[in-house]
């Protein structure tokens, strides 16, 4: 036993690290009131700083000590002669880089060096830059650095050249830091943008710019390096998710352009309806409607009243304007603010009409995904199922895989996308729902491209597992749906936007909220059997809808309470067949 350390009992240290904790806390309130009664008291000095120093030296996340430093520096300030405030704010640089080595990540630390160094006379940019190079050789991912280091770059004038090359060499150094990745992200688009025909300017981009040049598609020839660099960090390491993620961006740079996508109009309650591409705010974009050479006075309305921004918008023309059948009508809608417009003729003894584009699957779907030339992305696929047969339980191949088949031709890999969502589930179950509303989506999608090219109003996706809806915006014209079999808990509001339904078939879900039933102006026979509606309040939304006169709830909780015949008569005076 000799030589040897004797050990204290746990009981032992326990209490004495209590006593130490207590006695440290005594001392902190002791000087915080002692600060705190200085700042009442209007005594903004010397000793206010060494006080405020001493705390925050052990608590730098104490803010309303930041505060009153800064206000403490202010004052001084307007005492002393330029280098002496050039040396009073130098020295709380290197106070609070103390703070920062207590706290790497402490919010009340990075705000004040954000604020001393708009202080300070003179400024030295490089060793600002410096201590971010050695906060994040610490810690890639200190979200608190990268915004302050974005402050200095664009404060010192930093070139976006440096700025990549900086992200070469922190991606180099390690595949995984994702803050890198998406930092690279934001200065490709300004340093290898897409040629644009009426491009002019010369100007030299800045790494901080508008996030709306992020927009911007990265040209193909620095994207082909781009491609290179992702293939190097996921053949590395198939498993890490950030070159995974940095290689669907470089795979998403198209974005649909904003357009009015279709103008509908009935003769049936004189209305008007206008689809755009991207939701937006009808009283916001300036939206004009001109019948027959004559600006009507009109107000636009949403499809339902939670719809402050959508893609659909309706109003309701003066009574009698156009409910003539032997009277045909010219109607333009413009859209103001993108000086563009959209005409549709409403002809002699028709009810009702509307102009649209024929839409392909690129104008609709693929923004999601560049439409890079063919081979390129043909190319991609190829490394990808290289990497699969690698690895072929890892769930961002098999994601990307999918993501790129829907580049390059939705309809033809729709079996093969199928079977690798199925895989997915399987190799990853945590996020099983994900991958069932995701592959919900796609068939959405790929349904609304045969409905196109099909030029038909019906829409039928039975028996497809379907978890969710989406793009309902796109079913405008639709008048019958069939929606049996699926696994849908609810009809949501954007339901509302379809304008020409006539017949929904929802059997055999688990539908709990027809919420998206609403006003719906053409909708005369609903079948809901088999069902998990179980109160009549869940019904109420059909009460807004003028025609329905069918309605199935067999098999449907609510079905077998009491009374229900009835109340549902009184709810739903118009509905003549009611099938219990």
């Amino acid at each position: 036993m000799h030589g040897r350390v004797k050990v204290k009992s746990t009981a032992q240290q326990e209490e004495e690290k209590r006593k130490e904790r207590e006695n440290k806390l005594k001392v902190f309130v002791s000087a915080r009131d002692a600060v705190l009664k200085k700042r009442s008291a209007g005594e903004y000095d010397e000793e206010a700083l060494l006080l405020t120093q001493q705390l925050l030296s052990a608590n730098p996340d104490f803010a309303t000590l930041w505060n009153f430093r800064r206000e403490v520096l202010l004052l001084l300030e307007t005492l002393r002669e330029k280098d002496e405030v050039q040396k009073l704010y130098e020295s709380e640089l290197h106070f609070i880089e103390a703070c920062l080595k207590v706290n790497p990540k402490s919010y009340g630390s990075w705000h004040h060096r954000t604020w001393v160094t708009s202080r300070l006379p003179q400024h030295d940019w490089t060793r600002e830059l410096g201590l971010c190079d050695r906060c994040l050789s610490l810690d890639e991912r200190n979200f608190h650095c990268w915004d302050y280091r974005r402050m200095v770059v664009k404060a010192s004038g930093v070139s976006v050249e440096q700025e990549l090359q900086f992200t070469d060499r922190l991606i180099g150094s390690n595949f995984s830091n994702y803050s890198s990745w998406h930092y690279r992200s934001t200065l490709l688009p300004q340093l290898h943008p897409e040629p644009v025909s009426d491009s002019t300017s010369n100007t030299s981009p800045s790494p901080t710019a508008s996030p709306q040049t992020h927009s911007h598609r990265v040209c193909e020839v620095q994207l082909l390096k781009e491609y290179e660099l992702a293939h190097n960090a996921f053949f590395t390491d198939p498993n890490d998710q950030s070159a995974w993620f940095y290689y669907r961006w470089l795979l998403g740079r198209a974005e649909r352009d904003e357009m009015i996508s279709c103008v509908y109009v009935s003769r049936e309650g004189e209305r008007v309806t206008v689809a755009f591409s991207k939701p937006v705010h009808a009283a916001s974009v300036g939206l004009m409607l001109v019948l027959d050479g004559q600006p009507q006075q009109v107000e636009w309305r949403s499809t339902h009243p939670r719809f402050h921004h959508s893609p659909v918008w309706l109003c309701d023309l003066p009574p009698g304007s156009i409910s003539d059948l032997n009277n045909e009508h010219n109607l333009t809608v413009h859209w103001t603010l993108k000086h563009t417009h959209r005409d549709c003729a409403l002809y002699t003894g028709c009810v009702e009409s509307w102009c649209r584009d024929s839409a392909t699957d690129q104008e609709l779907f693929r923004s999601e995904l560049s439409i890079e030339k063919s081979s390129v992305l043909q190319a991609e696929l190829q490394s990808c199922n290289q990497l699969l047969e690698l690895e072929p339980q890892n769930k961002w191949c098999l994601l990307t895989i999918i993501l790129l088949m829907r580049a390059l031709d939705p309809l033809g890999h729709e079996k093969e996308t199928l079977v690798h969502f199925q895989t997915l589930k399987e190799v990853d179950p945590m996020r099983s729902s994900y991958y069932s509303d995701l592959c919900s989506k796609f068939l959405i999608e790929n349904t609304i491209l045969k409905m196109e090219y099909a030029e038909v109003r019906v829409f039928s996706l039975s028996s497809k597992n379907l978890t969710i809806l989406c793009h309902l915006d796109q079913l405008l014209l639709v008048t019958h749906i069939n929606l049996s079999s699926n696994q849908l808990a609810r009809l949501p509001h954007q339901f509302s936007m379809l304008r020409c339904l006539e017949v929904l078939e929802a059997d055999d879900n688990v539908i709990e909220s027809l919420e998206g039933l609403y006003q719906l102006p053409k909708l005369e026979d609903v079948s809901l059997k088999n069902n998990k509606i179980s109160k009549l309040s869940d019904l109420e939304p059909l009460v807004s809808c003028p025609k329905l006169t069918k309605l199935d709830l067999r098999g449907n909780p609510v079905s077998t309470t009491a009374n229900v015949q009835s109340e549902l008569a009184e709810l739903l005076p118009l509905v003549t067949s009611l099938s219990l």
